[in-house]
């Protein structure tokens, strides 16, 4: 199965793995939220029993959900975490069909090979996902004020700038995952109509970091 796939997963506080994820070529669309619970309409102070998630949304032809799963496994320790403020900073992977709770099962056992330990995370199905307060998207983006400006400007609204391509990029950049040069390069190769990849290389050429 190729094109666009949604894959959802917890490794500790979203800010980070957002970011993370969002750096990666492949990666179409990133947001923070909380799932793995029952709790109804979680917030940040009321989360429940549910655990700080990234919501991953990726090109299967362009990024493999093998190397999703070795970038999860290989920058977060789930014994460290779990147990830490209860579930919210849980390792979770949620399965959204047996496609992929077959991936999640075959890398835990790979991965567990390579580092000659057990990983202590859980693997359960996908109930829901509750997408966080605004001021928890994006966040180290929006740490840069003038770069948050200058992409809003190219949106119609703020959740079309949230969940854009572009700001999951620059999120990456902005926590230092990613360099500024590949990224340019690679709107260079979006297949979007000339205007507007002229438009986004420049807008985000003017950024002051």
């Amino acid at each position: 199965m190729q094109g666009n796939q949604t894959i959802t997963l917890g490794m500790g506080c979203f800010w980070s793995p957002e970011a993370l994820f969002g750096s990666l070529p492949g990666v179409e669309e990133t947001r923070v939220g909380y799932a793995g619970g029952t709790t109804g309409q979680p917030t940040y102070r009321e989360m429940g029993e549910h655990s700080e998630t990234v919501e991953i949304v990726y090109d299967a032809e362009l990024i493999s959900i093998d190397r999703l799963l070795e970038t999860f496994w290989d920058h977060h320790n789930p014994v460290n975490i779990n147990g830490y403020k209860g579930r919210q900073y849980q390792s979770l992977l949620l399965y959204r069909d047996e496609r992929q709770a077959e991936a999640f099962n075959r890398m835990k056992k790979r991965m567990e090979a390579a580092k000659g330990y057990p990983l202590e995370t859980e693997i359960v199905p996908f109930k829901a996902f509750y997408a966080a307060e605004p001021r928890h998207q994006k966040y180290y983006l929006k740490r840069y004020p003038d770069a948050a400006g200058k992409l809003r400007g190219l949106y119609e609204s703020e959740e079309a700038f949230l969940r854009s391509t572009l700001a999951a990029r620059l999120n990456g950049v902005a926590k230092g995952y990613a360099n500024l040069a590949p990224v340019l390069r690679e709107i260079q190769a979006w297949p979007i109509r000339p205007d507007e990849r002229d438009a986004l290389i420049e807008r985000v050429r003017q950024i002051r970091w």
